[in-house]
């Protein structure tokens, strides 16, 4: 956090969380939740916050995607009582080399990424039903890169999950797949830091 101004109070289940405000460009500032900086005892509760709402999906295994996600695919796995999960992954490392792969581009990203399956994990999720989790869902490209790659290795995606929703241009992204979200907030679209600020401080007056 640049400014202890410059953060939007968010509500995640029974939980809120200052998180700091990042200006991407002249018309779009985001709230930016940062899962790794938040603390066991935030994920932990959020997860399991998380877990109720996708419990009917009745999922086999969570899928989640490097490294904001990783704390939720674990707190998710724990409270459903599963034992593995699964992890995209971003860096192409020696062992990732011919495995399953897409590109994809984040709001948070500048460059275009390539999101890996590895290839030795591809029965823990083929043929099985999994529920795709991640910290926060914005525009939906991240989202919908891993259900493409998902679904090039013959998994049955029956849900997915996010501590918090940003904006709605995810549910375009999504189409028919919209309806399978389940989160525990919701983040407002800034066009400035200091909008962000005002109705912040509005609300709290």
């Amino acid at each position: 956090m640049t400014d202890t101004t410059e953060f939007w109070p968010l509500h995640v289940g029974s939980q809120t969380i200052d998180i700091p405000l990042v200006k991407i460009d002249d018309e779009l500032t985001i709230a930016l939740l940062m899962t790794i900086d938040a603390g066991v005892a935030f994920n932990e509760t959020a997860g399991r916050e998380l877990a109720d709402k996708l419990r009917d999906f009745e999922p086999e295994i969570i899928v989640s995607a490097a490294t904001l996600g990783i704390p939720v695919a674990i707190e998710v796995s724990r409270a459903l009582g599963l034992d593995q999960y699964l992890i995209l992954q971003k860096t192409r490392k020696h062992h990732l080399r011919d495995s399953p792969s897409v590109e994809l581009t984040s709001i948070t990203s500048a460059n275009t990424q390539s999101l890996m399956l590895d290839k030795r994990r591809v029965p823990a999720v083929a043929g099985r039903r999994v529920v795709f989790v991640d910290d926060v869902i914005s525009t939906g490209g991240s989202t919908n890169a891993a259900l493409r790659l998902l679904d090039q290795v013959g998994a049955n995606v029956v849900g997915i999950g996010a501590f918090a929703l940003e904006g709605d241009a995810w549910k375009t992204a999504l189409g028919e797949r919209a309806g399978l979200v389940r989160a525990l907030g919701q983040i407002p679209s800034f066009t400035s830091v200091e909008q962000a600020v005002a109705q912040r401080d509005s609300a709290d007056r």
